[in-house]
């Protein structure tokens, strides 16, 4: 099962197959392996929906053939999965690529962050309802010259830039809602080499 998270995808933990708190309202704590098990009494795997797609990605899409993958989703929420040496990248939890801390520069931009934990992390200044709670429409309404888009390359290559320098991948790719956007990927391109 792919879900989104925060979740706990150790088979060891005593929150195996459970959201943990997260900002979707009714699925915090939501046992979403003890029910499946339950239902269909059958063995499960459990991980990230961004895991699943970045292993999508690395067996049929934009990152066959490579070992070290990152798969970011930047729409409602923001998150990465990570390929490694061609395994998932987990730790002590799963990684929040989402919520990474960013410069903020509060002049430029004085929407204090949407991010209910973080306030202006990653997700919290670049996401569809960030975009949208800082300009009062939503992003897919915005047209291609307005000013947000080069605020959210600002964001998405500050993050990326990051990324870079942490993990080194061969190769990232970004999908999402807010990525339909096809006017952001030469602006990503340009900021993130700058």
């Amino acid at each position: 099962i792919a879900c989104f998270g925060p979740l706990d995808p150790n088979p060891n933990s005593v929150n195996y197959g459970k959201i943990l708190a997260t900002p979707k309202p009714g699925w915090a704590n939501t046992d979403v392996v003890g029910f499946f098990n339950s239902e269909l009494g059958i063995p499960i795997g459990f991980d990230t929906d961004v895991n699943a797609a970045v292993l999508a990605e690395a067996k049929w899409g934009a990152g066959a053939g490579l070992s070290d993958v990152v798969y970011y989703t930047i729409g409602t929420g923001i998150g990465a999965g990570a390929m490694v040496n061609g395994k998932l990248l987990h730790g002590m939890t799963h990684p929040e690529m989402g919520h990474v801390r960013l410069p903020h520069d509060r002049i430029k931009d004085p929407y204090p962050g949407g991010c209910p934990f973080h306030g202006d992390c990653f997700e919290g200044l670049a996401s569809g309802p960030a975009i949208e709670a800082r300009w009062g429409i939503p992003a897919m309404e915005l047209p291609g010259d307005h000013p947000a888009w080069e605020f959210e390359a600002d964001y998405i290559a500050l993050a990326l830039q990051g990324l870079i320098c942490t993990l080194s991948p061969q190769r990232i790719i970004l999908g999402g809602g807010v990525m339909t956007q096809k006017q952001l990927f030469p602006l990503i391109r340009e900021k993130t080499a700058s």
